[in-house]
């Protein structure tokens, strides 16, 4: 058999132990090396490839472990006779199961509205100066801590509990954790059967709508808001308000808030625009709701980024009444891959909220929630954030002058931290334009139309975040926003 089957490309993202298991496999799949074919030895092979032997000899020793290679003395590796092959694909056959001769879009009885969608490009790393949101910065993020932690997870004494199916439940000690740990950091006392673990914060809202919300449901949403979560609304009920925020978050409107059935809101960091809303217009609000009869749902999605200031208490933490849904993330703090997140609410309607989670998905992968629940219980997580605070601070700093400097006008309002701006342009601006001249020059931003209700709607505001783009970028790429912002003028 021929080296020069195998190939390794030292430029990809993945290993050179799993480039050549993988083309190996492939070639055994394939039956391009047959049952008791010898493979080239571990150091001819190795001398190919320019690698080191022991390389070689770990993805061999690898597959002799999975049964597709077997160890012959004098002999080196042979592929197993009972090495597992693909079954023989017939190509008339595969085109015509290509053909498609039923129109199955034309027999969707719900067809959905229109995504408002933010697009953010999966080689955003890529660019030059990335001011994308919600990505995280793996130089921040302790790889070897979160590998022990699965690597524990994986152990003999948790991997049975975690491979089985957690039915109506999660991980336990994932609950505890944040009833005792992440729910009294934001005032909030409940026990563990008052949460429940979601595929994210989006996840928890599309629960909650499902169970709140039908055609006749009065909704009231932010201005700007989360794109997804107006999606989300829309696919239940036209009924829709939205109020404007301000400086303190969201204008407390009763003529609106008193036909209101369910309110929406995001108090601690608003999304888009950061605003964090007093104290006391939280009180406001809360008496708001109690006399006219209606419910909240918190998102409190970034509470942790609170390097400026002390968190204020969460909306949640007031609520004497039961009348706050509160709905927590792990993606800015981890990493929104994880996609774990949490709802926490009274017990009967966490149990309400199980079993249409149940229907859906029964529960989220049991070893992302243990990997989390170690990476938190043994005090990783305390220091990711710690480690975030301090970098975000520094980079917040240097892009708030840098927005001084070239004389963009920044609208974000939080009070403690945080990961984004949110900037207005001149009048005559069409941000959604600027984001694709500034594409052409390596830099990403979010443009703001997609925050609003009408999906047309020239914006003159982007979102431009921190938290992807290292300190020293910052500058030339503000001024990049600055010199293309003045290239679009009239």
């Amino acid at each position: 058999m021929k080296e020069i089957l195998f190939q390794l490309d030292k430029s990809l993202p993945t290993g050179l132990q799993v480039q050549l298991k993988e083309q190996l496999v492939s070639a055994i799949l394939s039956r391009a090396i047959q049952p008791g074919e010898r493979l080239p030895s571990s150091r001819k092979l190795a001398k190919h490839l320019k690698v080191s032997r022991n390389t070689v000899t770990l993805v061999f020793q690898g597959l002799v472990d999975s049964g597709y290679l077997e160890p012959r003395p004098r002999s080196g590796f042979v592929v197993s006779r009972d090495a597992p092959a693909m079954p023989a694909i017939d190509p008339t056959q595969l085109l015509a199961q290509t053909t498609e001769k039923i129109d199955l879009l034309a027999r969707v009885i719900k067809p959905g509205n229109k995504l408002n969608l933010l697009n953010k490009p999966l080689n955003w790393r890529e660019y030059e100066y990335p001011f994308v949101y919600g990505q995280a910065d793996f130089r921040l993020f302790s790889h070897s801590d979160w590998r022990d932690c699965a690597r524990q997870a994986l152990g003999a004494r948790d991997f049975g509990s975690l491979a089985g199916d957690f039915g109506h439940n999660d991980d336990p000690l994932l609950v505890n954790y944040i009833a005792r740990h992440s729910l009294p950091q934001r005032g909030i006392m409940m026990g563990p059967d008052n949460v429940l673990v979601t595929l994210g914060a989006q996840n928890a809202l599309y629960l909650i709508a499902d169970l709140l919300i039908d055609s006749s449901t009065r909704v009231v949403l932010e201005k700007p808001c989360y794109p997804d979560l107006l999606d989300i609304v829309q696919k239940y009920t036209n009924h829709i308000e939205r109020i404007e925020v301000d400086e303190n978050g969201l204008v407390l409107d009763e003529a609106v808030l008193s036909r209101c059935d369910l309110l929406f809101v995001t108090p601690s960091h608003q999304c888009p625009t950061t605003a964090t809303m007093p104290t006391e217009r939280r009180k406001a609000l809360l008496d708001l709701a109690g006399k006219h009869n209606f419910l909240v749902v918190e998102d409190d999605y970034e509470f942790e980024m609170n390097f400026l200031a002390a968190a204020s208490p969460a909306l949640k933490s007031l609520d004497s009444q039961g009348r706050v849904l509160y709905v927590g993330s792990f993606s800015k703090s981890l990493f929104p891959g994880l996609r774990l997140g949490y709802l926490a609410a009274s017990s009967s309607f966490i149990e309400r909220t199980r079993e249409l989670r149940h229907l859906m998905f029964r529960h989220p992968p049991g070893h992302a929630q243990r990997t989390a629940a170690y990476f938190m219980a043994l005090g990783y997580y305390d220091s990711q954030i710690l480690r975030l605070k301090r970098v975000l601070a520094r980079r917040r700093a240097v892009m708030q002058n840098a927005l001084n400097d070239v004389g963009l006008s920044n609208l974000s309002a939080a009070r403690f931290g945080g990961t984004s701006f949110w900037i207005e342009g001149p009048d005559w601006l069409d941000a959604g334009i600027l984001a694709v001249k500034l594409r052409e020059q390596s830099v990403l931003i979010e443009p703001g139309a997609p925050f609003y209700a009408n999906r047309d709607r020239k914006s003159n505001h982007f979102r431009a975040a921190y938290s992807s783009i290292i300190k020293k970028q910052i500058p030339q790429g503000v001024e990049r926003i600055r010199n293309a912002i003045d290239q679009l003028a009239p």
